[in-house]
C-alpha cells in the first residue's frame, strides 16, 4: 500500500500563528534581570566552612587531587624512564641557554631543578617539561646585554694600559639582575593568575606566536655565532642590534678561532642526524638517543685531555661550582629598569606554555586550567628568583620526548631534577672544560624545529592565492610578517609590542570593512541568504533586508549608515532636501493663501458691515466656515510625498538583521536613530531582527526607545518580520517548503 505523506518544517503548520514584536513577547514572556557576578565575586566567591577551605587548597595545590589517586602499576615506569630521558636533555640544555642568557652555567643548572619541583605541586597540565627555554633565555640575555655590557667590568691591567674583563663580578651582577626579573615576571604572572586573567593570551594569536618564535630563533642563530667563530663581539641592544652584531661578526671573521669552528661543526654534524634517525625510530627504540648527553661527555674529556683551551685557545663554560646556595632576596631597584621586559617575559612564557599543554591535554583527555597554569608558573619563577634561576617556560624538545618515552605526570620532571640535584651536588665539577663551541651548536640544532615555521607562509599563501583581496587568511599572513620583521629589528620586547598592536588593528579593520549584504529568501523556505552569493533567492515586493556580518559599533557605524542607504537603492537624502523644498515651497502657498484669505474677509465684511458668522456667495455657500475648516485640516494633516507631488518609494519596508551584532554603543544607538528617522520621513518603516538580550538591555539604557520607535519595530527573526510586513500592506505570505514522499507499508 503506497501512502503519500505531507511532511513540512516545524513552523509550516503556523503560518497563520500570530506574529509577536518584541514588546509582545515581553508582555507573555517577561525578561529576567539575573544579577552578573563581579570579577572580584568571580575570584573570591570563597565561604567560611571546611568544604570551601580544602576546595580552596587543591584548586591552588592540584597534585593534592591526583596523587592520591596515582596509578603506580600503570604508570610508574614510564614515569622513571621519562624522566631519566628529560633529565639527561635538562643538563646540556640548562647548560646552553644559561650562556644564551648571559648568566653563569650553574644558573641553567638551577632553573632545571627548582621550578620543576615547584610545577609538580602547583601545575596541572601532566605532559609538558618546563624549564629553561631558549626564546625566554634570548629575551633575557637582551636585558642582561643592554643594562650589564662586559664594558661595565673591564679592570685595568697593572702597570699598562690595557682593561682585561672581570668575569666573577660580570657573573654576580647579571645573576642579581636576572633573579630579580624572575622574580618580578613571577609577581606578574601570579597577580594575572588570581585576577583570572588567563585569557590574556588570546591577544596573542597563533600566527604571532610563530611568528615571534621563528623571529627569535634568528636572534638566537646570530648571538650564537660568536661561539660557532670563536671571536668576540661587543653587546649589543636596542633596535637593529641583531644586525649590528652580526655586522660585527661578519668582519671579525678573518680572526676567526679554526679550533672552535671546527668543534662546533663536528658537533652540529653529528647530533642532527642522529636526533633525525631517533625521531625516525623512535617507535622501535626504547628511549631517544640522548646524543646531546653524549656529546657533552666525550667533548669535556677530549677537551680536558687535549687542552684545547690552553693549545687552540678554545673558550669553555669554566667553574661550575657545586653545592646548592641559600636564597636571595631580590634587588628591587632594578624593578623599574626591567619591568616592561618581565611583563612580556611573562605573556611569552605563559602562551608557549599554555599553548603546549592544550595540545597534549586534547590528545590525552584531560583539562589544563589556564587560569592555575598562570599562576603554576608564577610560583615557580617567583619562588626560583629567590634561587638564583632565570624565568621558565615549556621546552617543546623536552615535552616531546617526556610524552614519547611514556611520561603520564610530572612525577617524571621530579625524577628529572633529582639527576640535576645529582649533577648539582657531585659530578658538576667535571663539566669545567666543556667547550661553548658545543653548547652553541646543541642550540642551533634545536632551533631546526622552530626554523621549520618558515613553512607557515607557504601555507598561508597556498590557501589565500584564489582569494588576494584582504581576507581573513591574507590577515594572518600579514600578523606572520610583521611579527617575524618587527621582532627581527625592533628586538624582542619592543618587537612584541609592535605585534600585539598591529593584531588588535587588525580585528579593528576587519570590522572597518565588514560584507554588506541583501538578503532575499530562498524559495519556499523561511531562510534568507545574500541574495550575491545564492542565486535561487527572490526578494519579496516592496521590502529590503539589510545585514552586516560584522558588529556596529563607533568605529564603523558611519559605513553602516552609508552602506545601507546605497545598497536600500533610494537616495535617501536627496528625497529628504525635495521634501523639505517642497514643504517650504507648501508653506509658502499657505502664507499667500492665508494673507489673500484675510485680505477676502476684510473686503466682504466691509460689505456686510459685519452682519454675521458666515458669509453667502452668489452660489449661496458659506465662504468664512470653508475657509477655516480648510486651513484647520491643513494644520493637522502632515502632508505626504504624494500630496507634495514627489514619487513614493517602492520600498515600504526596511529590516534591519542585527543577527551578527553582539554589542551597541552610543555612537551606535545615535545611528539607529537617524536611520529610523530618515527613513521615516520618506514613508519606509524600519524594524529591527534579531537582536539578542544584552543587545536590547543596551538600546534600553541608551534610551534608543521613545513613542516613535518602540519594542513594537523588534522581532525575533527575519521571517517574523517579514510576516508582520506582509500582512500588514495586504501581501501574500512567504510559503513554507513543503514536500511529499510516498512509502510502503
Amino acid at each position: 500500500m503506497e501512502q503519500s505523506e505531507l511532511r513540512h518544517r516545524p513552523w509550516a503548520s503556523l503560518a497563520d500563528r500570530e506574529v509577536l514584536s518584541e514588546a509582545e513577547l515581553e508582555e507573555m514572556a517577561p525578561r529576567t534581570q539575573a544579577p552578573r557576578p563581579s570579577l572580584c565575586s568571580r575570584v573570591w566567591d570563597v565561604r567560611c566552612s571546611c568544604g570551601a577551605a580544602k576546595s580552596l587548597l587543591f584548586r591552588f595545590l592540584p597534585v593534592l587531587s591526583w596523587l592520591p589517586r596515582y596509578p603506580v602499576r600503570d604508570w610508574v615506569l614510564g614515569d622513571i624512564a621519562s624522566g631519566f630521558s628529560v633529565g639527561i636533555m635538562h643538563l646540556p640544555q640548562g647548560l646552553a641557554y644559561a650562556l644564551l642568557a648571559g648568566v653563569p652555567p650553574v644558573t641553567g643548572l638551577y632553573t632545571s631543578l627548582y621550578p620543576v619541583v615547584l610545577y609538580f605541586l602547583f601545575g596541572t597540565s601532566r605532559h609538558i617539561s618546563v624549564g629553561p627555554f631558549a626564546v625566554i633565555s634570548i629575551m633575557i640575555g637582551s636585558v642582561t646585554g643592554s643594562l650589564m655590557p662586559n664594558s661595565n667590568f673591564m679592570d685595568p691591567v697593572n702597570g699598562t694600559n690595557e682593561t682585561v674583563l672581570n668575569e666573577a663580578r660580570r657573573d654576580s651582577a647579571r645573576v642579581e639582575l636576572v633573579a630579580t626579573l624572575t622574580v618580578l615576571v613571577g609577581v606578574f604572572q601570579i597577580a594575572l593568575g588570581m585576577l583570572q586573567f588567563g585569557f590574556v593570551v588570546t591577544y596573542l594569536s597563533e600566527p604571532l606566536v610563530r611568528g615571534y618564535t621563528t623571529a627569535a630563533a634568528v636572534h638566537v642563530l646570530v648571538s650564537q655565532l660568536k661561539y660557532v667563530f670563536g671571536v668576540e663581539v661587543a653587546e649589543q641592544s636596542g633596535p637593529f642590534s641583531m644586525f649590528a652584531a652580526f655586522i660585527e661578526i661578519c668582519t671579525k671573521l678573518p680572526q676567526t678561532n679554526v679550533g672552535a669552528l671546527v668543534t662546533n661543526l663536528i658537533a652540529m654534524v653529528t647530533i642532527l642526524p642522529v636526533k633525525m634517525l631517533s625521531a625516525k625510530f623512535a617507535s622501535k627504540l626504547p628511549m631517544p638517543i640522548p646524543i646531546e648527553f653524549i656529546m657533552i661527555v666525550v667533548s669535556t674529556g677530549i677537551s680536558y685531555g687535549a687542552g684545547l683551551k690552553a693549545k687552540f685557545g678554545i673558550a669553555v663554560v669554566g667553574n661550575i661550582p657545586s653545592g646548592m646556595k641559600p636564597p636571595v632576596a631580590p634587588n628591587v631597584s632594578y624593578f623599574g629598569q626591567v619591568v616592561g621586559n618581565a611583563f612580556a617575559i611573562a605573556v611569552v612564557g605563559y602562551a608557549i606554555s599554555i599553548s603546549m599543554g592544550k595540545i597534549f591535554a586534547l590528545k590525552h583527555g584531560y583539562k589544563v586550567n589556564s587560569n592555575q597554569e598562570l599562576f603554576a608558573l608564577g610560583i615557580c619563577n617567583f619562588v626560583g628568583g629567590f634561587f638564583q634561576c632565570f624565568s621558565i617556560s615549556c621546552s617543546m624538545s623536552r615535552t616531546l620526548v617526556q610524552e614519547a618515552t611514556g611520561g603520564n605526570s610530572q612525577v617524571a620532571g621530579v625524577i628529572a631534577s633529582l639527576l640535576i640535584l645529582v649533577t648539582i651536588l657531585k659530578i658538576g665539577q667535571l663539566f669545567q672544560d666543556l667547550p661553548k663551541a658545543i653548547l652553541a651548536a646543541i642550540v642551533i640544532v634545536n632551533l631546526k624545529g622552530m626554523f621549520k615555521q618558515f613553512t607557515d607562509l607557504c601555507m598561508l599563501w597556498r590557501s589565500n592565492r584564489i582569494d588576494l583581496h584582504l581576507s581573513c587568511l591574507c590577515l594572518l599572513q600579514l600578523i606572520w610578517l610583521v611579527t617575524f620583521v618587527a621582532t627581527l629589528l625592533l628586538n624582542l620586547d619592543m618587537g612584541l609590542g609592535v605585534s600585539v598592536a598591529f593584531a588588535l588593528l587588525t580585528v579593528i579593520f576587519r570590522t572597518q570593512l565588514p560584507r554588506y549584504s541583501i538578503l532575499g529568501q530562498v524559495s519556499n523556505t523561511d531562510i534568507y541568504r545574500d541574495m550575491v552569493e545564492y542565486n535561487k533567492t527572490e526578494e519579496i515586493p516592496g521590502v529590503k533586508i539589510f545585514r552586516s556580518s560584522a558588529t556596529v559599533y563607533f568605529a564603523n557605524a558611519e559605513l553602516y549608515a552609508e552602506a545601507l542607504k546605497e545598497k536600500s537603492g533610494i537616495n535617501v537624502d536627496y528625497l529628504i532636501g525635495k521634501k523639505k523644498k517642497a514643504l517650504k515651497k507648501q508653506k509658502k502657498q499657505q502664507e499667500k493663501d492665508k494673507k489673500e484669505e484675510t485680505k477676502k474677509k476684510k473686503e466682504l465684511g466691509s460689505h456686510c458691515n459685519g452682519s454675521g458668522p458666515a458669509v453667502v456667495d452668489s452660489n449661496g455657500s458659506e465662504i468664512e466656515l470653508e475657509l477655516q475648516a480648510s486651513s484647520t485640516q491643513k494644520a493637522f494633516n502632515e502632508p505626504t510625498l504624494e500630496s507634495l507631488g514627489l514619487k513614493k518609494p517602492e520600498l515600504h519596508s526596511l529590516i534591519l538583521d542585527f543577527t551578527p551584532v553582539n554589542f551597541v554603543d552610543t555612537v551606535c544607538i545615535k545611528i539607529l536613530k537617524n536611520i529610523f528617522r530618515d527613513f521615516r520621513e520618506i514613508e519606509v518603516d524600519v524594524f529591527l531582527v534579531g537582536c539578542h538580550a544584552s543587545v536590547i538591555d543596551q538600546l534600553e539604557k541608551g534610551n534608543f526607545f521613545s513613542q516613535t520607535i518602540t519594542k513594537h519595530h523588534l522581532f525575533a527573526s527575519v521571517h517574523d518580520a517579514i510576516t508582520y510586513v506582509t500582512r500588514g500592506k495586504g501581501q501574500n505570505m512567504p510559503q513554507p517548503v513543503t514536500t511529499y514522499s510516498s512509502t510502503k507499508l
